[in-house]
């Protein structure tokens, strides 16, 4: 059982893990190289702790030590509780959820580790906008994506703000990083996925043309919310295809058409 310490001075080093949550650039730096992610609110820890992650720390208001009381019986972490003003200083924000806990980092697993035994895989190209990572993690959880590749310049998926749109999906979706972009893609065409790339360009097929849901292996690529994918990964990809879009608009959010796309991957839709 870990042990319950009440904290009255903001400033004490034992919150370190928790300081300028709210500064991403800092965060982004100091969370990799520091081996911890903050997990926030209550379904997102439990759903860390379930996901075989470590638990460093947690920090609560009071009212929330009783909610948490079996995650705190079942770890040997210290918990912090603090009042709500004083959390707040602490973390540069006010922590609606009322529960915050810090969580050590895994290492990522190799991108042909991940591959093995996928059939269904989403690979990402310079999304680097956290709600945009969390949202698709969690349609690829819900719709059933096997795995995710990163290109090397995607935003964290253990950042606080991606975590949180997810809902914890980024615990149970296993993802890797391509180191070399985008010849790294050869790894994956070389293991049998047919390269999709989604792109709103009326030269791609659309999605029902192409029938992905009767592909053996499918690797699905996105880009970046606005400028897409990179000449160079469009080029690099086996087949381009779309979403038919209507009443004039051109494109989806990235993460409104990985949902999508998702789906027609995964099941498909039935043939008039």
């Amino acid at each position: 059982m870990g042990e319950i310490i009440t904290v009255d001075d903001p400033a004490d080093p034992r919150l370190h893990d928790y300081t300028d949550l709210t500064d991403v650039e800092l965060r982004r730096r100091r969370e990799p190289a520091e081996g911890l992610f903050i997990a926030e609110g209550e379904k997102v820890i439990r759903r860390a702790v379930d996901a075989g992650y470590g638990m460093r720390s947690m920090l609560l208001s009071q009212k929330w030590v009783d909610v948490m009381r079996d995650v705190i019986d079942r770890s040997d972490s210290p918990v912090y509780v603090m009042e709500p003003a004083l959390a707040e200083q602490v973390t540069g924000y006010h922590v609606h959820r009322g529960a915050l806990a810090s969580m050590g980092r895994r290492p990522l697993p190799d991108p042909a580790g991940v591959l093995r035994t996928a059939r269904r895989v989403v690979v990402l190209e310079s999304v680097n906008d956290h709600t945009n990572i969390g949202a698709i993690f969690r349609s690829a959880a819900a719709l059933g994506m096997d795995a995710v590749l990163l290109s090397p310049d995607c935003a964290d998926p253990l950042y606080r703000r991606s975590v949180k749109v997810s809902m914890g999906a980024v615990f149970s979706v296993p993802y890797a990083r391509l180191e070399t972009w985008p010849k790294d893609l050869t790894t994956v065409q070389d293991l049998g996925f047919t390269v999709l790339a989604l792109t709103p360009d009326e030269r791609a097929h659309t999605l029902d043309e192409t029938a992905p849901h009767r592909m053996d292996r499918v690797a699905l690529m996105l880009g970046a919310e606005g400028t897409g994918l990179s000449p160079r990964a469009l080029s690099a990809a086996d087949t381009w295809v779309r979403i038919p879009m209507s009443h004039g608009v051109d494109s989806l959010n990235v993460g409104a058409a990985a949902a999508v796309a998702f789906y027609a991957v995964t099941a498909g839709r039935p043939q008039e």
